[in-house]
């Protein structure tokens, strides 16, 4: 995926560095709250005017879900080993970090409409923990991704608007790593348990994959 890297370095380095450099830029920021995989969190922050008539705006954002990692059960088997032994216990969570070019749009319907899109850089860990099993291990995975989504804008003061978010993230598919084991998509597999492969691993593990979001938020204007 060396190209969605490249991508995402350089739209982060170009936006950063020319909007740095101009006072003109208008800058927002903002949080929102919704579902994306799981009840999440996300902040973010808007770059605007930074070009003379360039009409699109520039986000960088940062998010957490919290989400249920996978079968506790299936992910003992094809990461350790067949012991039963033990009360499961799990937890997961997907940081999620995006960059979003902004196209104002029209609708009657939808006020301050903008359409996005931009790369996504995801990282997915799931703790499964076997209380009087004597096992405790994460599974981790770190993928890249496109995303496209609409917004609506309403204005509640003159720095101060309401925001609704929808969209949809297609990710990557990647490693899947833990304890000493570790499933790829390409069969490149390392200890692999007995005669699991990585489909096994992505049907037991709640990876992100295809991920519908929506959200609502606030955001300010400096």
């Amino acid at each position: 995926m060396k190209i969605f890297k490249i991508l995402a370095y350089l739209c982060f380095t170009v936006i950063l560095l020319v909007s740095s450099n101009l006072e003109s830029a208008n800058y927002r920021v903002g949080i929102s709250t919704g579902y994306y995989s799981g009840i999440g969190w996300r902040l973010h922050g808007d770059v605007s005017n930074f070009a003379t008539d360039f009409p699109l705006t520039a986000r960088l954002a940062i998010g957490y879900t919290y989400l249920n990692p996978g079968s506790s059960a299936a992910a003992r088997r094809i990461f350790i080993n067949n012991a039963t032994n033990g009360i499961p216990e799990k937890k997961g969570g997907i940081w999620n970090y995006r960059f979003d070019l902004l196209f104002p749009i029209k609708f009657k319907s939808i006020p301050g409409a903008n359409l996005l899109f931009g790369p996504r850089y995801a990282r997915y860990k799931g703790n499964f923990k076997y209380i009087g099993g004597n096992e405790d291990f994460d599974v981790t995975s770190a993928q890249w991704g496109l995303g496209v989504g609409l917004e609506s804008s309403f204005s509640m003061s003159r720095k101060l608007a309401l925001r609704l978010f929808g969209g949809f993230d297609h990710l990557f598919k990647s490693d899947l790593k833990g304890h000493d084991t570790s499933y790829s998509p390409n069969g490149e597999d390392i200890n692999p348990r007995e005669d699991y492969s990585f489909s096994d691993a992505d049907e037991a593990i709640n990876q992100p994959g295809n991920e519908l979001y929506i959200m609502i938020g606030f955001s300010y204007r400096l």
